[in-house]
């Protein structure tokens, strides 16, 4: 049954939201379990369907997958076989391109699909692919959706990636990781995600330094052992529940919250008006009377604004004072959910694929549309919060990918949200 959210908005919320543990950084680090035979624990694992599916490929690998408790796994990758890998799966879940650093370290050779995942604009695997051929890896393309990899002259190697790309560095380091010798990447992506990926790495026994910045220097080892780790919190996540509270005017307090992950995000909320007090493991949105649009807004890596929380600043900008420039560098697809705020009353113009202007303060009205992708799908709930009336929100399984059980933290709060099945 296809499921959808009826939300009835207009209503101030209040109270306390949990951030669950980080998408981006569980992914990663649920494919850098391959890398030994040995079992591994994470904890504070996300319930969402992007970490479902990434655990249905690495159990379908033959890997022993066991919960211990409701947010810890037990992985134990000894017998695997990329023979088995699933290529539906596999083409489902952009996540799943993440499988190739881990797979070219334990393999000498096997099959890899294109993967899958939002649709939010060109996403080329390029990048990854001139990483890995760096450091000995051969990879043919057969046809547009699949790929032979050769990994048998796979060697350390001085790596300098061809733009800021979270998931090439990311399969650049557990490769990296695994080869003894030394491995130096150059613009690496710094996001908090891939130093938890690396931190990961570190307990199995790599020794890395420069984790946080963009050059890396990665020892490996050949053989990694085993290791625990626990997931940083969703920085992200956090950022779109503290957009919610500014936009809805509602002194919401944000748990599990880390400040230093979120420095650029709170500076801009400010700039719109916001303030917030922060805790020791906590930030308390102070809502503000008026917002103020800001003149330019753009993503950029970190420790820019991210482009996962461009829509919701979107919707921000609804609710401001005035217009606000949205400038997104990354992805030429995010600007999909300004169709469906502009069938809640919003003022739009696209000025090309990568720039917007929003135009505020507006009335958003309850109308029927659907979630593009995930980041679009939290930020249209945001905008039914807003929102006078009744709203549905259809695809939400987007959302289920990256939230989990939104609605029923939601109604914590106060909120008026419903999932509905036709």
């Amino acid at each position: 049954m296809e499921e959808y959210f009826e939300i009835n908005g207009g209503k101030k919320l209040s109270g306390n939201i949990d951030v669950r543990g980080s998408k981006n950084a569980t992914t990663p680090v649920l494919a850098a379990t391959l890398l030994t035979k040995e079992p591994c624990t994470i904890s504070n694992i996300p319930l969402i369907e992007d970490v479902f599916r990434m655990i249905e490929i690495i159990s379908g690998l033959g890997a022993s997958v066991n919960w211990l408790a409701e947010r810890t796994l037990r992985i134990c990758a000894k017998d695997i076989d990329p023979a088995r890998l699933d290529v539906s799966l596999v083409k489902q879940l952009r996540s799943s391109i993440l499988l190739l650093g881990s797979l070219s370290a334990r393999f000498d050779s096997f099959s890899f699909y294109h993967p899958g995942g939002c649709v939010i604009g060109k996403r080329p695997v390029g990048t990854h692919f001139d990483a890995l051929e760096k450091m000995g890896i051969n990879i043919t393309n057969i046809d547009d959706k699949t790929y032979f990899i050769d990994s048998k002259k796979k060697k350390p190697a001085h790596v300098v990636l061809r733009e800021f790309s979270v998931t090439a560095t990311e399969n650049a380091m557990m490769l990296a990781a695994a080869l003894p010798g030394k491995t130096v990447i150059k613009i690496a992506a710094a996001e908090p995600h891939v130093e938890d990926l690396g931190r990961f790495l570190v307990s199995m026994g790599a020794e890395i330094k420069g984790l946080g910045t963009h050059t890396l220097e990665i020892t490996g080892k050949k053989r990694l052992r085993g290791a625990k780790h626990e997931i940083i919190p969703d920085a992200n996540e956090a950022a779109t529940f503290l957009i919610m509270g500014v936009a809805t005017k509602s002194q919401i307090t944000v748990k599990n919250a880390r400040e230093e992950h979120l420095d650029l995000v709170l500076e801009k909320l400010r700039q719109f008006g916001a303030d917030f007090r922060i805790g020791k493991n906590s930030i308390t949105v102070i809502p503000a009377k008026t917002l103020k649009a800001l003149e330019k807004l753009d993503t950029r890596t970190y420790p820019g604004v991210p482009t996962d929380v461009q829509a919701p600043f979107g919707v921000l900008a609804t609710q401001a004072k005035g217009d606000t420039m949205i400038f997104d560098t990354i992805f030429e697809g995010r600007f999909n959910y300004l169709s469906e705020l502009e069938k809640m009353g919003a003022k739009t113009k696209m000025l090309n694929p990568h720039q917007a202007i929003i135009s505020g303060p507006k009335q958003l009205r309850g109308s029927k549309i659907r979630s593009f992708d995930l980041r679009a799908g939290a930020s249209l709930i945001i905008a039914a919060l807003c929102a006078k009336g009744m709203t549905t929100i259809e695809e939400i399984y987007q959302v289920d990918r990256g939230y989990e059980k939104i609605e029923q933290r939601l109604v914590a709060l106060g909120a008026d949200i419903k999932r509905m099945k036709n």
